[in-house]
Formats: C-alpha cells, sequence, structure tokens
C-alpha cells in the first residue's frame, strides 16, 4: 500500500537533470511546478495532491497529474470522484486484468519522483507512522500508471495517476503488519537504471511478460525507515518540514 508520501520539487526534477535539459528544468520550474501542490512534506492520496508524472521515454517535461487515477469509461463528476479513492494504489500483479487500469497498464504508464513514502505500523491496538526513504537520500522512482480523461460536463481534462505495488520485501513486513490486508505491501520502485524499461510501448504479449517482470520488490538493504509524527487525528501536525523527522515511541522501543 501507498497512501502516504513526501515530494519536493527537487526530487521531481531528477529525471529532467539526469537529461541535462536545462530548457525543460526552467519550464518545470516556472510553468509547471506552480501547478502542482509542491513542496509536499506529508500528503495523503485521499487528498488528491497535484504532482509531476514522466510519461515517455527520452523525454525530460512532465505531466502535471492528479492522484487517483480516472479511468476513460468514466461517465461523470459523480462517479469520478467515487472512483479515484479506489485507485490511490493498483496491485503490480493485476495491472493488465483490472477494468480500472488494463488500459492505462498498456497504453499509459509513467514514473514519479518522491523522496519517501510513509507507513503505519500496528502494535497493541494502535498505529505507529514510519518513514521510509533510500539510504543514499536520492529520489525514489515509484512506477505508475495514468489517464487524462474529460469530464463530458465541462470538457475540460484531467491528468491522473495511480501508484503500482508490489509484495513488501522483509523490512516491509515488519512495518506493514496490518492485520486486515493479506500480506505486506510496498510501492513498486525502480532502480534508475531499470525506470526506462516501465516505459516501453507495449505491442504484444511479450512486452506485456517485460514490464510483469519489473514489478518486483525493492531491495530493504537499499532503504532506511525510522518513525514519525501522527499523520492522522489530533496529534497531526500538518503539511511541515517536520513531518519526517524522527520521533521515538517508549512503547515501541521495549
Amino acid at each position: 500500500m501507498c497512501y502516504d508520501i513526501k515530494a519536493s520539487l527537487e526530487a521531481q526534477l531528477k529525471r529532467a537533470r539526469q537529461y541535462g535539459d536545462e530548457i525543460a528544468i526552467r519550464e518545470i520550474e516556472q510553468k509547471l511546478a506552480p501547478l502542482t501542490d509542491l513542496p509536499i512534506y506529508h500528503a495523503s492520496g485521499f487528498q488528491h495532491p497535484k504532482l509531476l508524472i514522466y510519461t515517455e521515454q527520452d523525454r525530460a517535461v512532465p505531466e502535471v497529474a492528479t492522484w487517483g487515477l480516472v479511468p476513460h469509461w468514466v461517465k461523470d463528476s459523480i462517479q469520478q470522484k467515487k472512483i479515484w479513492n479506489n485507485t490511490l494504489n493498483a496491485r503490480g500483479e493485476t495491472i493488465f486484468e483490472k477494468p480500472s487500469f488494463r488500459t492505462a497498464a498498456k497504453y499509459h504508464r509513467c514514473l514519479i519522483y518522491v523522496d519517501g513514502f510513509y507507513e503505519h505500523h500496528h502494535f497493541k491496538g494502535k498505529t505507529y507512522p514510519y518513514f521510509i526513504h533510500r539510504k543514499d537520500q536520492q529520489p525514489l522512482v515509484f512506477a505508475g500508471l495514468w489517464n487524462r480523461w474529460k469530464d463530458p460536463g465541462t470538457g475540460a481534462y484531467l491528468n491522473t495517476f495511480s501508484i503500482v505495488t508490489t509484495e513488501g520485501n522483509p523490512m516491509m513486513a515488519k512495518i506493514h503488519n496490518n492485520p486486515k490486508l493479506q500480506g505486506p505491501r510496498m510501492p513498486l520502485i525502480l532502480a534508475d537504471d531499470m525506470a526506462d524499461k516501465w516505459l516501453i510501448p507495449v505491442e504484444e504479449e511479450l512486452d506485456e511478460k517485460a514490464i510483469q517482470e519489473l514489478v518486483l520488490s525493492y531491495p530493504e538493504e537499499e532503504l532506511q525507515a525510522h518513525t514519525v509524527h501522527k499523520l492522522r487525528g489530533k496529534a497531526y501536525i500538518g503539511n511541515v518540514p517536520e513531518i519526517s523527522e524522527e520521533i521515538l515511541y517508549p512503547e515501541l522501543q521495549e
């Protein structure tokens, strides 16, 4: 599962910087970033924040998109608001099968660059949030699906996306222990040198197989995690830089 993230503009610029495309970087900073909710120190997918997504190979300019994929067959804004809370994540093992995701899986895959994500640990009836990030402090590259949906009522277009998930690695198995779920999950994180493979065009069954082969758990030795401020309820301090700072809970140290 991945419902809570941290995303800075610098993290989302990583792909453009890799290409060394100064024109793209300026366009992102001056034109696209003001249309997003960046910087995001903490946001829940249920708030449907706007981020940047990269949708094409060999292209350094991203799209602005809203978290919560809206499939092409959604009829109106009422149906749209009903479905997008259920499409924040897409289970990687079944993206080519599920009606909400199969068209996007075949034609509209994307990359989302974030600083890290949050996950809740269950202990004695309470939940404790963890912040998970790369040990080397580099951005995480999430595999995503996206769709450009046209609202029939207004004629306006809305770019939307979902974060693909996979089986949790051993570290995530310890953290993501929700008793209501079948097994631990985690976002599908791509190694930097594998990110472009997620964007390859799918034209035949072998291409689908190549995409499915990328649906793997990210190595735990490359990740780091620590407990942070509460992300829900009265104790929540909001979308502020301090939200991802380490907070120790004595009951978890026992």
